[in-house]
């Protein structure tokens, strides 16, 4: 069954369906009342939405039961976030001046990851092969957001992003963005333990395959891209290893 031969929605979809939306539109007012009242700087805020958004997608294994209907939801957000970004709707999220279409970008890769690995989704969870899946998802959520936030307020020594003359990044980020991805992905992949993942030497090399392709994807992608090449990346390249 793929998406063109869509399966009937159950009552127990749509009651998740809606409880998606209900979250994001929590987290959106949540990160505007942190823009706001709390005087935060967009680089925070955005990344805490971010965040909140990226592990949704692991609670989403739990409870969606129709893989399909996770993957149009996801579709849906492509389209409400690049209608978010034009319009500039919400301070917490788009700047002003200088936006990318990264809001745009994380979606997709999640609706193309969760479709591509669903094999085995029917059995429950942790959903067959997509501890794949969420190994990609988690380092453009959690290394993303902590080399964002670590590099803007510790970063010190600074790098030029190939191909751009003006988007640098910095090698504390960067290292941030390593360690947070290794300790994600041990940690999402220790709370799904996939038996695909039969041994803790699994756990350890995928994670740290994860962090390092994470960290160097994100080092060479300009212009929010990173938030396509990292997670489509370290899903992919973890596939053709064997994992």
């Amino acid at each position: 069954m793929g998406l063109l031969s869509l399966p009937s929605l159950t009552s127990e979809t749509l009651k998740v369906i809606v409880f998606t939306y209900t979250y994001i539109t929590t987290i959106l007012l949540f990160g505007e009342i942190l823009s706001k009242k709390c005087d935060l700087p967009l680089y925070i805020t955005r990344k805490i939405i971010h965040t909140l958004a990226g592990t949704w997608m692991f609670i989403s294994l739990y409870l969606f039961e129709q893989w399909e209907y996770l993957v149009l939801t996801c579709v849906s957000f492509i389209v409400f976030n690049f209608i978010f970004l034009q319009l500039k709707i919400f301070r917490s999220m788009d700047p002003r001046e200088g936006a990318t279409l990264g809001t745009v970008y994380f979606p997709i890769s999640c609706a193309f990851l969760i479709g591509y690995f669903h094999e085995g989704w029917e059995n429950g969870f942790p959903r067959g092969r997509e501890y794949l899946a969420i190994a990609g998802i988690m380092a453009m959520t959690f290394g993303d957001a902590s080399a964002s936030v670590i590099g803007k307020t510790y970063g010190r020594r600074g790098y030029q992003v190939i191909g751009t003359s003006h988007e640098k990044r910095t090698y504390e980020g960067s290292l941030a963005f390593f360690i947070f991805t290794l300790l994600s992905v041990s940690f999402f992949w220790s709370l799904m333990s996939p038996p695909e993942l039969d041994s803790k030497w699994n756990y350890f090399w995928g994670s740290l395959i994860s962090a390092s392709v994470g960290t160097f994807l994100e080092s060479i992608s300009p212009m929010g891209t990173d938030n396509l090449t990292v997670p489509v990346g370290v899903s992919f390249i973890l596939s053709i290893l064997g994992f």
